[in-house]
């Protein structure tokens, strides 16, 4: 394969979210990749990435393939994980990198995947594990973190040397996966503690195309420029919040579109009231992002239940914001690891002690949760993700301009929120009338003019919730009141938005009030229109599969809740969960009858249930935790030992006058109870 055709080839899979082939023996030429202050470059053609948070320790090695391509996709063109550091060298000196720690082994399945990775190195990552991914000892040894101190580089180093034999011969420039790596996380410090960090690994032998920093908080002092690309985020909610109300922070300015690229909402608990500014030089860069909000956790004292519209509505808002790379986090939920201590985060931890996390479950609420199944935002996000990439190209030099009002308080249904972003030729419209609990109302008598168009032909209401993105003057198409979701075979497919009459200008002709035909029937020349589920699912093969009457289990009552026990606040001023002899006074259940090992494959045990916090056992070993918000509680069957014929669930009854934020959809009614528990298909 000629090196020009290898080129364009590579700039479409990252685009186009399909496979690629790392380093062939057919041809042994690396894509070359470059950034500039709009887009990342491959071989010299511009791509608009999407990113996916996964992290391969929070899951058993046996199911990474398999997350690995429902991320493919779901549109995912990028992987970024962390590599915690408290997962494989928990007790100094003594690393472990087997089973689900075994990062070289996640690494080679993205390069058989065709997956380019961005690994978030630490030594510092959050991600609400224990001390944020920091081992005890480094606090027990009197060690000061994150800084230049002499001994915890020299802790760093070897941890970056360890990482490195994971990573060696993997690496972008020897035709593997490993693309570009992040240091440390939300630091806010003197930028010469993370030039430290790129110091010591690039002397171990790290050599990337590329290094990231989260653009959050502000520095003290900057990086050199071009050292390392910032890269933000955005969230609807915030278990940080210390806030037990609905709406609380500033996370409705998410829902905004501005210039502004970063949040002021983001670990709120910690950095307190936060300003608009960036580092100085941060604006030079692209507008990236690493941690748009896939979902939430819920922590003990905050608990939201998030909407697929939530991360629609964020990410449709950052792009029409400017960012030309989407950034979930997360995008895959996951499992804290066995350990010979609890490696959630908690006020009664070393460090990073902000919040009580659940000790086993880190589901985020994502696209794909914590056993890899898909919640109704998957498929929502996989219709922008397929524009993305199959306008990537077209979209990355387009600049974003905001005739509407940015700086708009909570909940304000005064104007329509929307932007566009264009090259002065050809652009589109980015319009978003939703806010998170807020319910805004239709906007009428609307109108756009961009590249010296002006449609529809006549003024037209945007409902209330609407999120879409209109064309004008792209492929053909002066305009549309339809979004372009993809270019296939010089095929053009466009979802119809509910509400609004679609309107398709292609110069001279105009076709008014199209219905949506499905992606077998044109509506006019290479067009073909789509329903919203049509485009969430278009290119999917969704196979047809038999479903079997399952078998349900028998659940039975062994005990009675015991009185209830006092909930006390922490140390940063928020409730503290229960520890694990609380649950000594929990309700008792039985969970019997269940599938034999070999009946188990792609089968979730669905909890529904009320109550403060549940716990499920196998033989005595807590396998799965949930702190209730009104959802049901999962597991996936196929993770049980194959031996086990039986589970324990223990439940913690509710309390008046609980110091805890829970959504409207949970029922608070003081006590406890089992609703309904069932065994469902995990969707594929």
């Amino acid at each position: 394969m000629k090196t020009r055709y290898l080129s364009l080839f590579v700039a479409l899979c990252l685009s186009n979210g399909l496979s690629i082939s790392f380093a062939s023996e057919i041809d042994k030429h690396i894509p070359e990749v470059k950034w500039d202050a709009k887009s990342l470059i491959i071989d010299g053609e511009r791509v608009t990435p999407v990113m996916g948070e996964i992290h391969y320790s929070r899951l058993p090695e046996n199911e990474w393939r398999s997350s690995v391509r429902k991320m493919k996709d779901g549109g995912v063109t990028l992987v970024a994980t962390y590599v915690f550091w408290n997962h494989i060298e928990q007790n100094e000196g003594k690393f472990d990198w087997s089973g689900q720690r075994n990062l070289r082994k996640f690494l080679e399945i993205c390069k058989e995947e065709g997956m380019p990775v961005v690994l978030r190195v630490g030594p510092f990552c959050h991600g609400e594990a224990r001390n944020g991914g920091i081992p005890d000892w480094i606090f027990d040894n009197g060690i000061k973190s994150r800084t230049e101190d002499p001994a915890f580089l020299d802790a760093v180093a070897k941890l970056y040397r360890q990482i490195f034999t994971q990573i060696q011969g993997l690496q972008w420039k020897d035709g593997g996966p490993v693309m570009a790596c992040q240091f440390d996380n939300e630091y806010r410090g003197h930028g010469s503690y993370l030039m430290k960090l790129k110091e010591i690994a690039e002397e171990i032998g790290f050599d990337l195309p590329f290094y990231t920093r989260t653009g959050w908080p502000e520095l003290k002092t900057p990086v050199p420029y071009g050292e390392m690309i910032p890269l933000y985020g955005d969230y609807a909610d915030g278990f940080w919040e210390r806030s037990i109300k609905p709406t609380a922070g500033n996370y409705y300015k998410a829902f905004n579109f501005k210039p502004f690229r970063s949040s002021t909402a983001i670990a709120s608990e910690q950095l307190k009231d936060q300003k608009e500014k960036l580092t100085e030089g941060d604006e030079l860069y692209p507008y990236f992002t690493c941690e748009l909000g896939g979902g939430m956790m819920g922590a003990y004292h905050r608990r939201p239940w998030i909407y697929p519209e939530d991360a629609y509505s964020l990410a449709v808002v950052k792009l029409g914001s400017g960012s030309n790379l989407l950034g979930y986090y997360m995008y895959h939920g996951g499992t804290n690891p066995e350990s010979d201590i609890y490696l959630n985060e908690t006020q009664r931890t070393k460090a990073t002690n902000y919040n009580d996390l659940p000790v086993k479950n880190y589901d985020f609420q994502a696209p794909l949760g914590e056993f890899g199944q898909p919640y109704p935002h998957y498929y929502t996000l996989r219709k922008l993700h397929l524009f993305m990439h199959d306008y990537g190209k077209t979209l990355a030099p387009m600049e974003a301009s905001f005739p509407a009002p940015q700086d708009i308080a909570k909940g304000d249904d005064s104007s329509l929120r929307y932007a566009y972003r264009t090259d002065g030729d050809s652009g589109f419209v980015f319009i978003n009338n939703y806010e998170r609990l807020q319910k805004l109302s239709s906007k009428k008598g609307v109108q756009f003019d961009l590249c010296g168009v002006k449609f529809p032909s006549k003024p037209i209401t945007i409902p209330g919730g609407t999120v879409c993105i209109f064309p004008v003057n792209i492929d053909g198409i002066r305009y549309a009141t339809a979004q372009l979701i993809a270019k296939r075979d010089g095929k053009i497919y466009l979802e119809q938005i509910p509400g609004i009459p679609t309107e398709i200008s292609l110069g001279k002709r105009v076709i008014k009030n199209a219905k949506a035909m499905g992606p077998n029937k044109l509506i006019a020349d290479n067009i073909y229109l789509l329903t919203s589920e049509q485009a969430s699912r278009l290119f999917l093969n969704d196979s047809e599969t038999a479903t079997m009457p399952l078998m349900q289990p028998k659940i039975g009552k062994s005990k009675e809740a015991g009185g209830p026990r006092t909930i006390t606040i922490g140390v940063n001023k928020a409730a503290e969960s229960p520890e694990d002899s609380d649950f000594d006074q929990a309700a008792v259940y039985t969970i019997s009858n269940l599938p034999e090992a070999q009946e188990r494959e792609n089968i979730l045990l669905r909890i529904n249930y009320r109550g403060d916090v549940a716990r499920l056992y196998c033989d005595g070993k807590l396998i799965a935790d949930n702190f209730y918000n009104g959802r049901p509680m999962l597991y996936g069957l196929w993770r049980l030992p194959e031996n086990a014929e039986k589970l324990e669930l223990r439940i913690l009854p509710l309390q008046e006058n609980m110091p805890v934020y829970f959504p409207e959809e949970a029922d608070t009614t003081p006590g406890e109870e089992v609703i309904e528990i069932t065994l469902i298909p995990a969707e594929q």
